[in-house]
C-alpha cells in the first residue's frame, strides 16, 4: 500500500516530461532564433535600428547684376500628427483625475494651434482621432497590425509651415506633433526674368535657364549621418557612428539687371495690351561684352507656379522660335558690300527697276513700298529700307559671298546662348537656292533666325565688327560670398573691319531720323542707330498680307554704344488697323525703354559725328 503524501511515480514522470518538453521547446526556439534564423532576424533588427539619414544641402542663391535676390531656398516644414500618442498615454495612466486634467490641457492647446494655423478646432480634433489603415500583405508583421490593418501613426497635418510659425507651435507643447524639414525653391520676383532663371521642380530637378545650366554650382553636396534608433524610433545619439555634413551650394551672379528687366517687362505688357500679338520678345545687352542685361518674352509665367503653367509659356522663344528677320537682315548685304570695297555710302543704285539680269537670267525684284524717282545711295537704301537696292547689293556680293557674310553675322548657326535649347536657324547653302532667292535673301526672306541671332547680328556693328557670344552669368560665389569664378566676354569671330562697322553705324543713324523708317525712335540729343523690319508671315505655306512680324534692332549712342536692344512683335494688330510695321509696333517701344535707360544708366549724349562731310569722306576713302 502506497503511503499518503507521496505522489505516484507516473505523476512524477508526467510532470518531469512536461518540464523537459517545455525546456526543449524553449531551447528549440532559442536555437531557431540564435542559430538557424539568426541572419534573418539580425537583418530585421539592423533595418529597424540602423539608418543612414540624408542631410540635404541648401541650394545656392541667384542674384542679379546689382546683388538683388532672384532665386533663393527657404525651409519648408511639414507638420504631422500621431493620433494614437495621446491614446497610448491615457491607457498607460494609473491616475484618472490627473489624466483628465492633462486631456483638458491638451484640448486647449490644440484650440490655440487651430487659431495659429487658421484652422477650425473641429478640423484639428478630427486629425487627432485614432484610425486604422490597410497594409500590404508582404509587409512585415509587427505589434500594431490587427487583421491586416495597422494604426495610422503619422497623419499629415499642414505643409509649408514657416520657421516663425514652427517656433510658436513648438512653444505650445502640443502632444503627438512631429515634423519634417525640407528645402523649397522660392522666386521673390515671380515672373521677372522667368525664361532666364528657370525653376526647380518638386523633385528638386532643375528645369531650364540658369537653374539647369549652373546646377553644378548651385546644388551643393548632400551630407549624411549613420544613426541607431530605439524601439520608439527615437535616435540614440550616443550610438551615432559616422557623420558627413552637407556642403551648401554656391551662388550665381547674373548680368541681368532686375531694374532693366522690370522696365522691359512693363513695356512688353504695354505691347500686349495695345497690339494683342501672338508672341513678343525684347532683348537688351552690352554690345561690347555680349552680356545680356534683360531678356523678356510674351507669353511668360510665374516661376512659383510652374506646375500649373502650360509648356508653351515656359518656352524661351528668344532662343527656341524662328522668325524671318525681314529688313533687319539688310545690314548683312550692305555691310558685306562695304567691307569688300564694292561700294561706298554714296554709291547709287536705280531702285525703279522691276527686274535685272543676274548670271545670265532675268531676276524679278520684290517691290518696294514706295517708288523712288531718282537713284538712291547706299546710305539712302538703308535709311528707306529699299528691297530693290538691297537685292542689288546682294548681287554685287554674289551668292557665295552673301551666304558667307550671313554665316559670319551668326545666321544659320546657334549663337552660343548657354541656357536651354537653341534653334540654329535656317540658311540654305547657295547650291540649294532657287532662281529668286538672290532677290529675297538680302531683304531677310527665305531665311529664318531666332531673336537672339537677329540681336547679335546687329551687335556686330555696335561692337565695332566683332560677333559676341551671348552670356548671362557673370560670377560664381561661394557660401561666404567670395568670388570663385568670373566669366569673361567672348568674341566668336571678327566679321567686319572697324571702319566698315563705323560706316554702317553712321548710315543706320539715318534710319532713325526724319528721312528714315524709324523716325518714331528719335531721342533728341542722342545718336540712335537701328533698323526696322517687317516680314510677312507664312500661313498655310503662303505669305500673308495681313500677318506680319514687326521688329526694330538698334543701339545708342551710335558712336559710343552703351546699349543694344531688339524688339520683335509677332502678329501684332494695330488698333487703328493697317500693317503691323516694325516702325509701328516695335520702334516706339525701343524709344520708351531707351529713355528710361538713359536715366538709369546715366548715359551721356555722344558728340554727333554724322552728316554729309562724313559720307563724303567715305566716298573718297572706300574701305577702312
Amino acid at each position: 500500500m502506497t503511503a499518503r503524501g507521496f505522489a505516484s511515480h507516473s505523476r512524477l514522470y508526467l510532470v518531469a516530461l512536461v518540464v523537459v518538453v517545455c525546456f526543449g521547446v524553449v531551447a528549440h526556439r532559442l536555437i531557431d532564433l540564435h542559430v538557424i534564423e539568426r541572419e534573418h532576424f539580425l537583418a530585421q533588427i539592423q533595418d529597424t535600428r540602423h539608418r543612414v539619414v540624408a542631410e540635404p544641402a541648401r541650394r545656392g542663391n541667384i542674384y542679379d547684376a546689382r546683388g538683388d535676390l532672384l532665386a533663393t531656398t527657404k525651409t519648408d516644414i511639414t507638420l504631422a500628427v500621431d493620433p494614437w500618442a495621446l491614446q497610448d498615454k491615457i491607457e498607460a495612466q494609473k491616475f484618472p483625475a490627473r489624466m483628465a486634467r492633462y486631456e483638458q490641457e491638451q484640448r486647449e492647446r490644440r484650440a490655440q494651434l487651430a487659431e495659429l494655423l487658421g484652422m477650425t478646432v473641429a478640423e484639428v480634433e478630427a486629425l487627432y482621432t485614432p484610425s486604422w489603415r490597410d497594409i500590404p500583405l508582404e509587409q512585415d508583421i509587427h505589434d500594431d497590425v490587427v487583421d491586416g490593418r495597422t494604426r495610422a501613426r503619422f497623419v499629415k497635418f499642414r505643409e509649408g509651415v514657416t520657421e516663425e510659425q514652427f517656433a510658436k507651435i513648438t512653444a505650445l507643447r502640443v502632444a503627438g506633433l512631429t515634423h519634417e524639414r525640407r528645402f523649397r525653391r522660392v522666386y521673390p520676383h515671380r515672373e521677372l526674368a522667368a525664361h532666364v532663371i528657370g525653376f526647380v521642380n518638386k523633385e528638386d530637378v532643375p528645369s531650364g535657364g540658369v537653374e539647369a545650366f549652373a546646377d553644378q554650382y548651385l546644388k551643393g553636396l548632400s551630407g549624411w549621418r549613420e544613426i541607431e534608433r530605439d524601439g520608439k524610433r527615437v535616435e540614440l545619439a550616443q550610438y551615432r557612428q559616422r557623420e558627413v555634413p552637407a556642403s551648401d551650394g554656391w551662388g550665381v551672379t547674373l548680368s541681368i539687371d532686375a531694374a532693366i528687366q522690370y522696365i522691359v517687362e512693363q513695356e512688353l505688357e504695354a505691347i500686349v495690351d495695345r497690339f494683342k500679338p501672338q508672341k513678343a520678345t525684347i532683348l537688351v545687352s552690352d554690345p561690347h561684352t555680349g552680356f545680356l542685361l534683360a531678356l523678356a518674352n510674351y507669353p511668360s509665367f510665374d516661376l512659383n507656379e510652374f506646375g500649373t503653367t502650360p509648356l508653351d509659356k515656359q518656352r524661351n522663344i528668344a532662343a527656341a522660335d524662328l522668325v524671318e528677320p525681314g529688313s533687319t537682315f539688310k545690314i548683312v548685304a550692305t555691310a558685306g558690300a562695304l567691307n569688300e570695297g564694292l561700294v561706298t555710302p554714296t554709291t547709287k543704285f536705280d531702285c525703279t527697276l522691276d527686274s535685272i539680269i543676274y548670271n545670265g537670267k532675268p531676276r524679278r525684284f520684290m517691290r518696294d513700298d514706295h517708288r523712288y524717282p531718282q537713284p538712291l545711295t547706299v546710305a539712302e537704301v538703308i535709311a528707306k529700307s529699299s528691297n530693290v537696292g538691297t537685292a542689288q547689293l546682294g548681287m554685287l556680293l554674289g551668292d557665295r559671298r552673301l551666304y558667307d557674310y550671313a554665316r559670319a553675322f551668326g545666321f544659320g548657326e546657334r549663337s552660343g546662348y548657354p541656357l536651354g535649347r537653341e534653334e540654329p536657324g535656317l540658311l540654305a547653302d547657295p547650291s540649294k537656292w532657287s532662281g529668286i532667292d538672290i532677290t529675297r535673301i538680302p531683304a531677310g526672306y527665305s531665311i529664318a533666325a531666332t531673336p537672339l541671332q537677329v540681336h547679335y547680328g546687329m551687335g556686330v556693328i555696335a561692337s565695332g565688327g566683332d560677333l559676341m557670344r551671348p552670356q548671362v552669368i557673370r560670377q560664381v560665389v561661394d557660401a561666404q560670398g567670395e568670388v570663385v569664378y568670373t566669366f569673361k566676354p567672348a568674341v566668336r569671330r571678327t566679321v567686319l573691319e572697324r571702319g566698315t562697322a563705323e560706316s554702317m553705324a553712321r548710315m543706320l543713324q539715318r534710319v532713325v531720323s526724319t528721312e528714315g523708317t524709324a523716325r518714331v525712335a528719335v531721342i533728341p540729343g542722342y545718336e540712335v542707330a537701328g533698323k526696322t523690319g517687317t516680314a510677312q508671315k507664312l500661313i498655310d505655306g503662303r505669305y500673308s498680307a495681313r500677318n506680319h512680324i514687326g521688329s526694330f534692332v538698334g543701339f545708342f549712342p551710335a558712336s559710343q554704344p552703351r546699349v543694344l536692344m531688339t524688339v520683335i512683335v509677332d502678329d501684332g494688330k494695330p488698333p487703328t488697323g493697317g500693317t503691323a510695321y516694325g516702325s509701328v509696333v516695335a520702334a516706339p517701344s525701343f524709344k520708351r525703354i531707351a529713355e528710361q535707360l538713359i536715366q538709369y544708366l546715366d548715359i551721356k549724349p555722344a558728340a554727333p559725328t554724322s552728316g554729309p562731310a562724313f559720307f563724303a569722306h567715305q566716298a573718297e576713302g572706300g574701305r577702312r
